[in-house]
């Protein structure tokens, strides 16, 4: 697998720039990924984000790390964790920040050099969704949010990426955030889009889907932040 290259069981997605040397798979406290899923995505040093290490334990899975503020994840989880040795932080409930937030700053304190795969951002509450996407997308890490149903990559000022399906997606959508996205390309869809803008108040650019006989969409971006959103069923 080349440098700027990321595999997930249902696809790889090839960013223009080459990937961090050190990749985190962070599982937080959403619907949790399908157990083979994770066991092919995960890469690097897992990190537990609260109720992820429900999972974590499940799976019999040992993560790196273990971070939360303790709300969520099953109590005789984090004693199963500490038992085993995993360094862990926690918080106060009652704080600013979400556990989510709390692990992307402890993460690039750590680490000027990192790739991000965080899973269980899915299919929980849509506060808790919404506020990952976003901190995500701003965090000026590079990363991927994804399970066996649902992927999200973001794209930001003159970058781009290919996605090669193993799986075809069911929908393909894009999203802009924060501000106009400007010079947006897609090819290899059924409604490509050559050197469009895209507004946060008019996403109009929602279902799309691979064209006849394509495996693979191409999407670039002059300037802006975007959401790529992939959906299976």
């Amino acid at each position: 697998m080349r440098d700027n290259e990321f595999s997930l069981p249902q696809g790889t997605i090839a960013f223009s720039h080459a990937l961090p040397a050190h990749i985190y798979t962070l599982v937080t406290g959403g619907r949790p990924p399908a157990a083979d899923w994770l066991q092919k995505a995960s890469r690097g040093k897992i990190w537990a984000i609260d109720h992820g290490l429900d999972l974590c334990r499940a799976m019999n899975r040992t993560p790196d790390f273990l971070l939360g503020d303790g709300d969520s994840a099953a109590p005789d989880a984090w004693a199963w964790a500490l038992a085993r040795g995993v360094p862990c932080e926690r918080f106060n409930v009652k704080k600013d920040l979400t556990d989510t937030q709390l692990a992307l700053a402890k993460i690039k304190e750590a680490s000027t050099d990192a790739f991000l795969l965080l899973t269980g951002a899915f299919g929980g509450r849509f506060d808790h969704a919404m506020s990952s996407l976003f901190s995500c997308a701003f965090s000026g890490l590079p990363m991927i949010l994804a399970d066996d149903k649902e992927a999200c990559f973001f794209l930001h000022d003159g970058e781009s990426l290919s996605f090669r399906a193993k799986q075809k997606p069911q929908a393909i959508s894009l999203f802009a955030l924060g501000s106009e996205c400007r010079g947006l390309s897609i090819e290899g869809v059924e409604w490509p889009l050559e050197n469009a803008s895209l507004r946060p108040e008019e996403p109009y650019a929602v279902s799309n889907e691979l064209a006849e006989g394509s495996s693979a969409f191409h999407v670039r971006l002059q300037a802006g932040t975007l959401a790529v959103y992939l959906y299976w069923q």
